[in-house]
């Protein structure tokens, strides 16, 4: 299991053993779904072991250190796994309570992506030069089945004329073979021609209008209907749709994209205005127009001007791009860009189901049905563990308590009530009650909950 080798590489980290040995032995499980494991680890570990967050956090900016600079097994996979140890500490070491810390991870960062871009860079050089080289194969098959097809043809006429004479002659009139099939099988015969000509690119998030609160008030199947009524296209060779599909917002169209074939491509942003969909789509496009010559439709649904850019290059290449957005948030630019334009009717913005009273840190969340929403999220912390046991201890930390909240209610945001941070909020909703906020033992920046007979006891 990825999590037991996990626990060993990080136990061994933490004591300054030599962990290349123990990677060398477990090369064929360094792989993308090692990342993907490394960063549920590290969220389990900070939702679990909140007092010694920090502690763990170093170990696995360590180990992604190590495993970064190491020679063995596939230099990009090593480089996805460093990258995912990084990424995940963040939600720990964050700019206003480590900023040198969080500075440093982040330079680290920038220079890992580089690292990334440029072996991304050079695979791309190789596919398009492997690319090259396999057309000029084909090219070459055929050039020769053509010349066979015109020698076939000629050795049926030239069959087909000693033929007539014979038969003419009668002398092999019972033997006369009909060779009419042959010659309309022949006449028939043609290049295998690319059916599958298009691919669909979906972004998520502009579809939905942002991450905070999803629209859905469109249709994929209408959107599909749309692009193919266009006579240029002939069969869909793929569909892909960029979103952080971990959001439970999103559960509402996974099983339509299941239905319709599209392939959901997991994206993790990197902060509030990530543009790492947008980055993908680029990537994905760019990769297709040389590992998949025969696509010659890019369909884009988005209305987000940056991919003008990318219409104009695949112009370049040849390509027709056809764009797809909201009618009120298409950029104009995009549009005019691009070969044929879908405009999508304008999404009714869904009616807000609180309202909110703002007077800066003092604010108040209305109506009643809200208060009872997060008394509910409060009653289910006191109950389950393990933040039970922290409650009664040494607390929980505000961080986890907020992530929480956003687990357990749909689109929770504490801003719509007027409040700049989420312990402001808290603030509110626990006043009067039998929890309290408290300065963690070891650092006054570090806030906790805890429940007040415990804390005053």
């Amino acid at each position: 299991m990825p999590q037991d080798l996990i626990g060993h590489l990080l136990k061994a980290t933490s004591q300054n053993q030599n962990i290349y040995p123990l990677l060398e032995e477990n090369l064929d499980k360094l792989d993308n779904n090692f990342a993907s494991s490394l960063r549920k680890v590290a969220k389990h570990q900070f939702n679990n072991e909140a007092a010694n967050a920090i502690d763990i956090a170093r170990v696995i900016i360590k180990f992604s250190n190590l495993i970064q600079h190491f020679e063995k097994g596939n230099s990009s996979t090593n480089l996805e796994i460093a990258i995912a140890g990084y990424e995940s500490v963040l939600t720990v070491i964050t700019r206003e309570t480590f900023p040198l810390g969080w500075d440093s991870i982040q330079k680290t960062l920038i220079n890992v992506y580089q690292k990334r871009q440029h072996i991304l860079s050079t695979t791309i050089n190789e596919l398009k030069e492997n690319t090259i080289n396999t057309q000029a194969k084909i090219n070459n098959l055929n050039d020769n089945f053509q010349k066979e097809i015109q020698q076939t043809r000629q050795e049926v006429d030239d069959l087909k004329t000693q033929l007539c004479e014979l038969n003419q002659s009668q002398k092999y009139a019972a033997q006369y073979i009909d060779l009419q099939p042959i010659v309309s099988a022949i006449k028939d015969t043609q290049l295998p021609c690319q059916s599958f000509n298009t691919v669909i690119f979906y972004d998520i998030e502009n579809l939905t209008q942002g991450n905070s609160n999803p629209q859905f008030d469109f249709s994929l199947e209408d959107i599909i209907q749309k692009i193919k009524r266009y006579n240029l296209i002939n069969r869909i060779a793929g569909q892909y749709a960029y979103a952080d599909w971990s959001k439970r917002e999103l559960r509402r169209i996974r099983s339509n994209i299941q239905k319709l074939g599209i392939e959901p491509i997991q994206i993790f942003g990197f902060n509030s205005h990530s543009n790492a969909a947008d980055i993908q789509i680029v990537i994905d496009a760019i990769e297709l127009i040389h590992s998949k010559p025969s696509l010659q439709v890019f369909a884009i649904v988005s209305g987000d001007g940056g991919f003008s850019c990318l219409a104009k290059k695949l112009h370049e290449y040849g390509k027709i791009v056809i764009g797809c957005g909201y009618e009120n948030q298409t950029n104009n630019v995009l549009a005019s860009v691009c070969d044929y334009f879908i405009r999508l009717p304008a999404s009714e913005q869904e009616n807000r189901d609180e309202t909110s009273t703002y007077f800066g840190d003092t604010a108040t969340v209305e109506p009643q049905v809200g208060k009872n929403q997060y008394q509910l999220v409060l009653q289910y912390l006191k109950t389950n563990e393990p933040y039970k046991s922290s409650l009664t201890e040494e607390g929980v930390d505000l961080s986890v308590v907020g992530q929480v909240f956003k687990d357990r209610i749909p689109r929770f945001d504490y801003s719509q009530h007027g409040f700049l941070n989420f312990k402001s909020f808290l603030n509110s909703i626990i006043q009067n009650s039998e929890f309290k906020i408290v300065n963690h033992n070891t650092n006054d920046i570090i806030k906790m909950l805890k429940i007040k007979e415990y804390f005053e006891n």
